[in-house]
């Protein structure tokens, strides 16, 4: 049996979907996280969508500092959803697995307009 190690699969679940929700992959994301999740875990990524648009769109634009804080807060949001869901429920962790690297070959995929994922 593999050891899970929430901490890790929480922080990488939540700068994938924060990633992926200004990508191409955000279609099929918030998809599947309804299906497999739940409905909240799309609302919550159309929200996070919504938010960092609104913040690329706003007069803080061309300063990074302040996206790069948009993008902190909202991985840090998702970061402690996704902790207190594995702490409630560890069976989760292989589901939130296969949903990460799934949309990271749907980011890196060469049909993808999104942002290229980040190691």
């Amino acid at each position: 049996m593999a050891v899970i190690h929430r901490e890790r699969v929480a922080w990488e679940s939540a700068r994938v979907f924060v990633a992926a929700a200004t990508a191409d992959a955000y279609w099929w994301l918030g998809e599947t996280l309804a299906r497999r999740l739940g409905q909240g875990y799309e609302s919550d990524l159309a929200r996070t969508r919504l938010r960092l648009q609104r913040e690329e769109a706003g007069p803080a634009q061309g300063t990074r500092a302040a996206g790069r804080d948009a993008l902190s807060a909202e991985v840090g949001a998702w970061r402690a959803r996704i902790e207190d869901a594995l702490t409630e429920r560890p069976e989760l962790a292989d589901v939130l697995r296969q949903v990460i690297e799934e949309t990271g070959r749907r980011m890196d995929s060469p049909h993808s307009t999104g942002p290229a994922r980040r190691e």
